[in-house]
Formats: structure tokens, sequence, C-alpha cells
């Protein structure tokens, strides 16, 4: 009996086991993936949906109001599921909050998000946030 199909078997499965818990929420990867809920990358805004930037240096300004994140449900457990909250939104210095919010507690713990447009692309201000980091 030969072992190269099930040894190339449990490698492929090691591989996509290993890719999927490699990768955070927002698609990013770093400490951030193993400490937040898949469900937790979505915000909501003033009608607009925003996306977690990671590892983006940032000033949190004024207050601007609350942002929801909408129910979860990341296992197939019907009573699982985390109901929406509400957290504080601030301006992030220098961008317009059309494009980019924080949100947190507190100015200080704040973290950036990025509006999601339909287009999937990045609006230039929030490129240039990515990129001064």
């Amino acid at each position: 009996m030969s072992w190269v199909g099930p040894r190339a078997m449990a490698v492929g499965l090691a591989a996509v086991a290993f890719t999927a818990v490699g990768c955070g929420p927002d698609g990013s990867e770093g400490a951030d993936a193993k400490s937040e809920s898949v469900c937790a990358s979505d915000v909501f805004y003033e009608g607009r949906t925003y996306i977690r930037l990671s590892n983006v240096e940032f000033e949190a300004g004024q207050k601007l109001g609350t942002a929801t994140r909408p129910p979860c449900r990341d296992t197939n457990d019907q009573a699982a599921e985390v109901p929406e909250t509400s957290e504080n939104a601030y301006a992030v210095s220098g961008i317009s909050p059309d494009l980019a919010i924080a949100i947190g507690p507190s100015p200080e713990q704040a973290k950036a998000f990025r509006v999601l447009r339909s287009d999937k692309k990045i609006p230039p201000e929030v490129q240039e946030l990515i990129d001064g980091s």
C-alpha cells in the first residue's frame, strides 16, 4: 500500500488549516487575527459600511456619534449569536468621516476603519494614511 496519497492529503489539509488561522477579520495578518471574531470587522456609520485598518498610525479627533456592529454568528450554534452593539465613532484627523473613522470607547483606544466602497478601491486619502504608517 502506498502512503503517497494519504500523506499528500494530510499535507494539503494542514496547509489549508494554517492559511485559515493566519488571516485576520479584515484579511490582515498579525496579532489581531487571533483576538477578534470574524464578524467583528465591519461597522456601520451614517449609512456607510467601514472595515478595520490594521497597523495604521492616526490621531483620533472629536466624537462624531455612534457606530454599530451588526449581530454576529460565526458558529453554527443558533443560540451563539452576539447581538448588535454600538460604539463611539471619532474623526480621523485630516480625513473626511465619509472615508475613515475611528471606533472605540475613547479616542486613545480607538481603532481606524475605512469606508468600504462598492468598487473596492481605497480612497487616496486613506491610502496615504496606510502608506505613512
